[in-house]
């Protein structure tokens, strides 16, 4: 198989920022946008290829005060979750393709259902990955919540120095197994983000990182009453091994949304594997 064309990582100037992406395939074959989980590499390069040899133009990008995309304040973020979902719908446009399958993981996958809701016109179909239909605070009594011994271990370590690279991807392949994740995978991403953030502060760096400036965005109002309006093809994709959003918030969002398909994959966390990349790519080529 032809490997895909690949480029570099590039910026778009939408709502008054720069967001990074990075492109696959031919840009005149149909849209598929990534939204960034911590930041736009929660898409594997074997997914995103894959997806291009299938006849679609890939864009992965970084959400605001994340990767390579403008960042201000991430400890303080002077946005919301509809500004994140209005960014997503400004970048189809200047990308100018008109519509897009829009994916996002994790927060991306909030973004991307309130995208989706907010600007139906612009968003052909949906793939939400490790995410939930809610946000922030108590979760509904149907959604399992994350595990609290699990994310109490891995948050009583010890930081890591945000500004030591091998440090920061030790302290990602420590922290990889109880999240289901593999070890090696996450010290290698935890090296790329780090090679890509392009400032020396450490607390963005442990943005980029942690994604913790998600935690503390502005999620009101709620959406979840709203699924039922979404009438794109929607691929919902968990890991059964996941206990930030235990699958069963997999299985929740997939009944909500009117004819959405659910995907649970047996060996994965929160973090795709590139291994999946093929049925992954698959069951998202056919949306």
């Amino acid at each position: 198989m032809t490997r895909p064309v690949r480029s570099g990582t590039t910026s778009v100037r939408v709502n008054g920022i720069d967001l990074a992406i990075e492109s696959f395939g031919r840009a005149d074959d149909p849209l598929v946008l990534l939204a960034g989980g911590t930041t736009m590499l929660s898409w594997p390069d074997a997914l995103c290829e894959r997806l291009a040899a299938g006849g679609r133009r890939v864009v992965r990008y970084d959400l605001r005060d994340s990767g390579a995309s403008t960042t201000l304040d991430p400890e303080n973020p002077a946005y919301n979750l509809r500004d994140l979902a209005a960014d997503a719908a400004a970048l189809v446009e200047a990308l100018g393709t008109g519509t897009a399958h829009l994916g996002g993981v994790g927060v991306g996958g909030m973004v991307a259902q309130v995208a989706a809701l907010d600007h139906p016109e612009v968003f052909s179909a949906l793939t939400l990955v490790g995410t939930r239909p809610v946000a922030p605070g108590p979760v509904d009594e149907d959604l399992p919540d994350h595990d609290r011994a699990i994310m109490g271990a891995l948050f009583a370590r010890p930081q890591p120095d945000w500004t030591d690279r091998d440090a920061v991807a030790a302290f990602a392949a420590e922290g990889a197994e109880p999240m289901g994740n593999d070890p090696q995978q996450a010290r290698e991403t935890a090296g790329r983000i780090w090679d890509r953030t392009p400032s020396s502060d450490p607390a963005v760096h442990q943005a980029n990182q942690l994604g913790m400036v998600f935690s503390r965005i502005d999620c009101a109002p709620r959406w979840r009453e709203r699924l039922g309006e979404l009438d794109v093809p929607t691929l919902v994709v968990h890991g059964r091994a996941d206990p930030f959003f235990p699958v069963g918030n997999g299985k929740v969002l997939a009944a909500e949304i009117p004819g959405a398909q659910l995907l649970i994959l047996d060996d994965m966390g929160t973090a795709l594997r590139p291994a999946a990349a093929d049925r992954i790519a698959a069951a998202m080529l056919a949306r």
